[in-house]
């Protein structure tokens, strides 16, 4: 069967019979090669990349994990403190897969402690078992904090007692254990408190304490704890305070001066103390007749004189029936009285405020300014600022503030000083990172350059391969006129090619024998 693939087999083979040793050494080299490069390459793109799919699992949790990518027929990689590796493409699915069947569900026990159904257990059992549950929810909740690696609740509830009139209030501790370089805001710790104490009945916030894997106290239980006569609440709105105005003025230095160029430090006191105040003023001028009354009283009264009988109030020696005979003389009085009663209403005024605390006392702030910077490299020098400008930047600085100078009740002040940051750290570490960038740089032009070498020497060695075979050349001692060759003056058969030749023998299949005999003449010429 003469088909294509046969011509092309015939055509090689002919092709290697008319390669040398060295050359056929060469060619095989090269396939080499070039069969070992490309494997190279093909191996190299297809290296699967793996990244973390879970860590610090334990063994429970890791082999359900370790079970459905085997039921998934996914690739995954083991190592140490129970972390899973799978190809990075993968991650985000599997974690929706395994998420889905509600693994890994973390440390603690939850609420499925209930999913398999316990007869005949005790009350105590029952209760211990909810506490349980509540505090391993509580636990992984918790640890889906940014900052947060793991946590573990545990929860104190007092028993309902019926013959006691006291009652003791429900506890909490929350431990947290923070990730490398990683730090719990306070307001994190807020919402930790707040979290638990909705929770869990009859709790509240202030009984929650929070503590990290440092030993660290990142709450107390009394806020009325005081130093130096401040609550932590009354420190942390001071600190906030004095945060936010230094940002604040740090914010419109750097866009005169640039980023990095000023530092601002501020000191604020705060007034805490809540004023409420009643104030009544009275207007005697103004005021009005409310009720007007006026009594007149007219009286009549008779007085009986006393006579001889004796001294008043002592019995007389007289007889009665003398006295009672004996006429007296007797008085008419006559009074007449008015009385006139007139009330006014005055104007009365009532006014009342309320001081509310958080006031600012009084404000101080201590400004750096980075000198201004002329020339580059070793000419690089700095050039002091004019007073003017100093005077501007001032100005900048207590506008933010809302500062008020020349006040003697706040005494308010600014420092602005000038000086020469230190920039040897920062010139060091962009040093390396542009350092880091050229060698990296570098590395990727050395990988493009090295296939481009590869694809190149592999051409080259081919290449030579086949720019040294020289063409054997067949003197015959037949005519070539059919060729359209022409002999010389003497002559002698011109040299054939092997395109030429097979054409020969193709014609004319008698000249192989004379062509054969040609070629065992030349390697034996002894014979001759």
């Amino acid at each position: 069967m003469n088909g294509p693939f046969s011509q092309l087999g015939d055509q090689l083979g002919g092709i290697w019979k008319q390669l040398g040793v060295n050359q056929r050494v060469s060619l095989v080299l090269a396939t080499l090669v070039v069969v070992g490069g490309l494997a190279g390459m093909m191996f190299w793109s297809g290296r699967v990349n793996y990244a973390l799919l879970y860590g610090k699992l334990d063994d429970t949790e890791a082999a359900k994990v370790v079970a459905v990518l085997n039921e998934s027929k996914t690739p995954y990689r083991t190592g140490a403190n129970g972390s899973i590796m799978v190809p990075a493409d993968k991650v985000h699915t599997l974690r929706m897969q395994l998420a889905s069947r509600g693994i890994p569900r973390g440390e603690g026990v939850g609420f499925e402690i209930f999913d398999k159904p316990n007869f005949g257990i005790s009350d105590f059992v029952q209760r211990a078992n909810y506490t349980r549950a509540v505090q391993g929810e509580l636990a992984r909740t918790i640890s889906q904090l940014d900052e947060i690696e793991a946590a573990r609740v545990m929860i104190v509830m007092p028993e309902n007692r019926l013959l006691t009139d006291t009652t003791r209030r429900a506890t909490a501790s929350v431990f947290v254990k923070l990730k490398a370089h990683a730090q719990l805001q306070a307001s994190a710790v807020n919402s930790i408190r707040f979290l638990v104490a909705n929770a869990v009945e009859g709790l509240q916030a202030n009984f929650v304490s929070v503590v990290d894997n440092h030993g660290t106290v990142l709450s107390e239980n009394n806020e009325n704890d005081s130093i130096g006569g401040l609550s932590s609440t009354q420190l942390g709105a001071r600190r906030n305070m004095e945060q936010y105005l230094a940002k604040k003025a740090e914010g419109m230095l750097e866009k005169v001066l640039g980023p990095g160029q000023a530092v601002v430090r501020v000191s604020a006191e705060i007034n805490f103390d809540s004023l409420t105040r009643t104030e009544e003023k009275f207007d005697p001028e103004g005021q009005v007749v409310r009720s007007s009354t006026v009594t007149d009283e007219n009286t009549d009264s008779a007085t009986t004189t006393a006579g001889s009988g004796g001294a008043p109030g002592v019995a007389s020696n007289a007889s009665t029936e003398t006295n009672s005979v004996a006429s007296l003389p007797q008085t008419n009085s006559k009074t007449k009285k008015k009385v006139g009663n007139t009330q006014y209403e005055i104007n009365k005024t009532t006014s009342s405020s309320v001081l509310a605390a958080g006031g600012l006392k009084r404000i101080s702030a201590a400004v750096f300014v980075a000198a201004k910077m002329e020339g580059t490299g070793k000419d690089r020098k700095a050039v002091p600022r004019s007073d003017e400008e100093l005077k501007k930047l001032r100005a900048i600085v207590r506008t933010a503030l809302g500062v008020v100078e020349n006040d003697a009740t706040r005494r308010d002040e600014i420092t602005l000083e000038e000086m020469t940051f230190n920039e040897e750290f920062g010139t060091e570490m962009v040093t390396k990172l542009e350092t880091q960038q050229q060698r990296d740089q570098w590395l990727q032009v050395g990988q493009q350059v090295g296939y481009g070498a590869v694809a190149l020497a592999v051409l080259f060695l081919f290449w030579r391969a086949f720019k040294n075979t020289p063409v054997e050349s067949i003197p015959l001692g037949v005519p070539v006129g059919k060729l359209g060759a022409t002999g010389d003056r003497r002559g002698a058969t011109p040299p054939l090619s092997v395109e030429a030749l097979n054409q020969m023998v193709r014609e004319n299949p008698e000249n192989m024998t004379q062509a054969i005999r040609t070629w065992m003449t030349r390697s034996n010429p002894s014979q001759n």
